[in-house]
């Protein structure tokens, strides 16, 4: 069963840098998509970064130009590299991995949570 592992959330005061990191049980070069999501308090969890196979990413457009998204097929990890923190980016980040059919997979970890302070 494929796990997922977040780290690196933590306490920033705004304008500061956090680097998430989603550690996996399974080789990701394969994954279709792997992405960040994040869910504040009150909210549904939104898209916030995903990265595809081929590298392809997209954003939230609320994080264009602060945050970057990267994968280690090596390391079988995935970054999020966040910069310019906001407070209104505090919030539950959650990595996923996704899989089309066939070999459909959909897996979430625990989350780790990012706090900015004003």
């Amino acid at each position: 069963q494929v796990q997922l592992v977040e780290s690196g959330g933590g306490l920033v005061q705004a304008g500061g840098s956090l680097r998430l990191s989603c550690a996996t049980s399974t080789r990701i070069f394969s994954i279709n998509r792997m992405a960040w999501y994040r869910q504040a308090p009150g909210k549904q969890r939104d898209l916030v970064a995903a990265i595809s196979s081929g590298g392809s990413t997209n954003y939230a457009d609320s994080v264009k130009g602060r945050f970057t998204i990267s994968r280690d097929n090596a390391k079988n990890t995935v970054y999020l590299q966040m910069h310019s923190l906001k407070p209104e980016d505090t919030a539950v980040y959650y990595c996923s991995a996704y899989n089309a059919p066939p070999g459909y997979l959909e897996v979430w970890g625990q989350g780790t949570l990012v706090t900015v302070s004003s």
